[in-house]
């Protein structure tokens, strides 16, 4: 009797133990089990490009000053050519110049609009003008390479602001009837002048010469523009 009860008393020890051992396995199974990655963290997008600020009136008109002078100095703009232009950055100069002067030396939003279409439409003019079949040749000789250094000073002092475009436009007139009269005499002639036409040639670019000089070293000048601020 004695042991019946000992062996029926012992029963729930052992399922007891037989518990806890199981417990036991299923927690440590559980924690040698490797925690899911952590998702990774989704990239800030990216911060858009600051947008470049757009050319003020004065660099637009400085901008359109260096691709006259780079064709002229290349050649591709001719004396004809170069004077039209000028005339027409001269009459936007002037425009802008009047506007400044009704509105205490400040541009109205519309004013500005305008001013940037008047150089939209000079600017197209510029690049047909430097890409058409018109170029100046310079012959090699001495009438050609005068010619040329006329050109250079000229364009040098386009691109230094010594020289505005109204008064370029006058000094590239005068180059065009210099060429003019020339190509009339080469063309009477075969091709070639004659020493009395080299000599009226030659006084007639140092009467031009003399109106270079003095146009570049006179009070008037092509306002440079700033530089931008960088974004």
């Amino acid at each position: 009797m004695k042991f019946t009860w000992m062996k029926w008393s012992a029963l729930p020890v052992a399922v007891l133990m037989a518990g806890s051992v199981a417990l036991a396995q299923d927690q440590s199974s559980s924690g040698s089990q490797q925690a899911p990655p952590a998702q990774a963290a989704t990239p800030a997008p990216a911060a858009a490009p600051a947008e470049k600020p757009k050319p003020t009136v004065a660099q637009r008109k400085e901008n359109q000053q260096d691709r006259i002078a780079n064709g002229v100095q290349s050649g591709q703009l001719t004396a004809g050519e170069t004077a039209k232009l000028e005339k027409k950055e001269a009459a936007i100069n002037k425009e802008t110049a009047a506007d400044r002067a009704a509105n205490g030396g400040k541009l109205t939003a519309s004013e500005k609009k305008q001013v940037n279409h008047q150089q939209n439409q000079a600017s197209k003019q510029i690049y047909a003008d430097k890409h058409n079949a018109n170029t100046a040749h310079y012959a090699n000789n001495k009438v050609g390479q005068r010619r040329e250094n006329q050109q250079d000073r000229i364009a040098q002092g386009v691109k230094s602001g010594q020289l505005t475009a109204g008064e370029t436009a006058k000094l590239e007139n005068q180059q065009k009837g210099i060429n003019k009269q020339v190509a009339a005499d080469r063309k009477a002639n075969g091709g070639t002048l004659t020493a009395s036409e080299k000599k009226q040639i030659n006084k007639a670019q140092n009467g031009a010469s003399k109106n270079i000089h003095n146009k570049k070293h006179n009070a008037k000048t092509q306002p440079q523009a700033q530089a931008q601020p960088k974004p």
